[in-house]
């Protein structure tokens, strides 16, 4: 059996395993949990109490002090437990992938929770079990700001690639202006200069080199228009982010700091990979740009 089929159908814990970086995370999990609920969206389930065993595992970070045999201060396996029990009273709901994915969110508000793989079956449908398994993160989870009425809000961004005819298009200042007025915060990525870059024969120098030409055009822009402010990190693109201020993304950081960021380096799929990352409204594609498939977010040409 191949490494992917073996993945595909072990345990969760398998799965985090094999995609976690050079540096593992520490995980903690929960092994076939089975409940009743309420859930289907065909009409002969409707009413119905059905078996649903859950599989799950969260990687946690590392804990700065010493733990001191302290519960308070590590993932608590009931947080799991809980989160399962909250979704299934909140209400009843059609699809295992809908309570998965709330499931998934209301671990990962744990502040030691970062990465979720949560896997449900249906134990009372056929002769097997039938069942869902995603992956969450939490730089996948919207940031929240506090609204008026001091309830936290989810703040969805517009990322905007911009190909080298849009950045060096004597529209800019126009293009930018059009995505500011719409009142979301606007994070600016762009791809590779226009020539030859270095090769150096080693897959992790060349990685860096390439992320860095990413980011000398990066620069480019940011001397074009005085509003485009050179970013790194998760930290600066939420500060601005709550304070709606434009940035352009220089992707060295998040991409080589990612336990399961993307393997290439295309300034396309690097922007997506952000807009999926940071829970996007939209990608907007700035010049002739050929649009990836498979997105989570939508994707919008915008020609020269």
């Amino acid at each position: 059996m191949s490494s992917d089929i073996s993945q595909a159908f072990g345990h969760p814990e398998e799965r985090a395993e094999a995609s976690a970086g050079a540096d593992p995370r520490d995980r903690i999990s929960l092994r076939d949990h089975v409940v009743e609920a309420d859930i289907g969206a065909f009409q002969q389930e409707r009413g119905h109490r059905q078996r649903l065993r859950f599989n799950i595992v969260v990687e946690v970070r590392a804990t700065p002090a010493p733990l001191e045999d302290d519960v308070d201060r590590i993932l608590s396996y009931d947080r799991l437990t809980e989160a399962i029990a909250a979704e299934l009273a909140a209400e009843r709901v059609n699809l295992l992938e809908t309570l998965a994915a709330r499931v998934a969110e209301r671990i990962l508000a744990a502040r030691q929770a970062m990465r979720v793989f949560v896997r449900i079956e249906k134990l009372d449908r056929g002769p097997g079990a039938l069942g869902v398994e995603i992956v969450r993160s939490r730089a996948a989870a919207p940031l929240r700001v506090k609204a008026a009425g001091g309830e936290a809000e989810p703040l969805f961004p517009v990322v905007a690639y911009l190909s080298n005819a849009a950045i060096a298009a004597p529209d800019l200042g126009a293009r930018l202006d059009a995505l500011l007025a719409e009142g979301s915060p606007v994070i600016l990525t762009v791809g590779a200069p226009v020539g030859a870059v270095p090769q150096s024969g080693q897959r992790p120098t060349q990685r860096r080199i390439e992320l860095l030409a990413i980011e000398q055009n990066a620069w480019v822009l940011a001397a074009r228009d005085s509003r485009c402010l050179v970013v790194a990190s998760r930290t600066e693109i939420d500060w601005a982010m709550r304070h709606h201020q434009m940035v352009v993304w220089a992707p060295s950081k998040l991409v080589l700091d990612a336990v399961d960021g993307p393997k290439v380096h295309d300034g396309v799929a690097l922007a997506l990979w952000l807009a999926e990352t940071l829970s996007a409204k939209r990608l907007e594609l700035h010049g002739a740009v050929s649009a990836p498939a498979g997105s989570r977010v939508p994707l919008c040409p915008v020609p020269l």
